[in-house]
Order: C-alpha cells, then structure tokens, then sequence
C-alpha cells in the first residue's frame, strides 16, 4: 500500500472513530455517568457545532415527510 492511500485509509478510520466517541459520550451522559459539563469547555463547543451540523444535514436530506398526514404539496 502506498504512502498517499495508507494516509487516506487512517483519515476515514479516524472519521469513523469521531463518531464512535460522539456516540460514546451521548451514552456516558444519558447514563448519567458524566455531565456535559464535566467536558473542557473547548470541547462542549465542539460537540454542540457537530451536533447542529448533523441536525442540518439530516433535515436537507429528508426529502420526504416522515408523517404520513404532511401532503408532499
């Protein structure tokens, strides 16, 4: 494997961890057994901004209603 695809392969492996941690400390929280704001606060910052990224990209790829009751028109 060259240089270039091995750096590739860990670029999505770490892609791929980041979300694996972001889901790892949504459990530790809804568990209670830490707080949010037991996180640095540099931290806090950063989850809140891939949260409202991700919350954006789910509504702009929503094409249709999840409500059988919303009319496409």
């Amino acid at each position: 494997m060259s240089q270039p695809d091995k750096a590739s392969a860990l670029s999505q492996s770490d892609t791929s961890l980041v979300r694996v941690l972001e889901d790892l400390i949504d459990v530790l929280i809804n568990r209670g057994v830490i707080q949010f704001t037991d996180l640095p606060e540099a931290a806090q910052t950063k989850l809140l901004e891939r949260r409202e990224t991700r919350a954006s990209l789910t509504k702009r790829l929503q094409l249709l209603p999840t409500d059988p009751n919303d009319d496409l028109m």
